[in-house]
């Protein structure tokens, strides 16, 4: 009996023993599988988080990141904010030599993370759409296509092995007048770069299949009804208008970013 007790207790400790095993490895596979990313993030003033106290710490992108860490199957989210106030997509091509180079250097200071995927984040349109005041405003939706397409390819060009995900440009009141005139006339237009975006979208994924996706398309109508909780108060030539989220509204644009990447990285 004493035998068949030992010979049991062995067995069993030998179970335990290839269990305990069989979750150290299946907890190593998990966190090797974990997916890390690098995020190069592309706008405006919004991006950048104009009218917060600390854009450093409160602008979409900070939320964005916070939200995607979070999710299962990532691992490290690391951002640049390459958002700069007042920029059009005229501003951001590569021929310019101006906000592109920005974001070159900043996607370089990431090549050293090997084990992370490189992301571009780009949500530009606003200032484009304005009546005038902007780089090239009013910019047109087909010029916009083109101006976003230059980018894109130049992107992929260089970061063959990147993604890129493109968000709609959110809403703004149609009374919007400060150093750049907007009003309603930029805002339908800006509404008119929706479906060049896309028209763009599809071309990708003939050319660049698994690169280009779709980001947020939600956020537009989510402020349009939720501006005068969500979005700072500010004066303009024709009266209070509302263009930059507040700091509530900057964490509720990051989530619906970090909801777009997610699904696009993980889709």
């Amino acid at each position: 009996m004493k035998r068949a007790n030992v010979h049991h207790r062995l067995t069993s400790l030998i179970l335990l023993a290839g269990l305990l095993c069989s979750v150290q490895l299946t907890a190593q596979r998990y966190r090797e599988n974990k997916k890390n990313l690098d995020i190069v993030f592309i706008g405006n003033s919004i991006t950048h988080g104009a009218t917060l106290k600390n854009p450093a710490t409160e602008a979409p992108p900070v939320s964005t990141c916070v939200y995607l860490r979070g999710r299962p199957g990532m691992g490290k989210v690391q951002f640049s904010n390459q958002g700069v106030s007042g920029f059009t997509t005229v501003d951001f091509l590569p021929a310019t030599g101006t906000a592109f180079e920005d974001v070159i250097s900043a996607a370089n200071g990431f090549a050293q993370d090997k084990g992370a995927t490189l992301v571009f984040s780009i949500m530009l349109g606003t200032n484009d759409s304005a009546i005038k005041g902007p780089n090239g405003s009013p910019v047109s939706p087909d010029d916009y296509r083109l101006n976003l397409k230059a980018i894109i390819d130049r992107l992929l060009h260089d970061y063959p092995t990147c993604k890129i995900v493109v968000h709609n440009p959110i809403w703004y009141s149609p009374n919007t007048y400060n150093g750049a005139e907007y009003l309603q006339q930029g805002l339908t237009r800006l509404q008119g770069y929706f479906p060049e975006i896309n028209t763009l979208l599809r071309y990708y994924t003939v050319s660049a299949p698994g690169q280009v996706f779709a980001g947020d398309k939600k956020a537009f109508r989510y402020f349009r009804k939720h501006h005068l909780d969500d979005y700072t108060p500010q004066k303009g030539h024709r009266g209070i208008f509302y263009l930059h989220p507040n700091k509530a509204g900057a964490v509720k644009l990051g989530i619906f970013w970090g909801k777009a990447i997610y699904k696009a990285l993980e889709g």
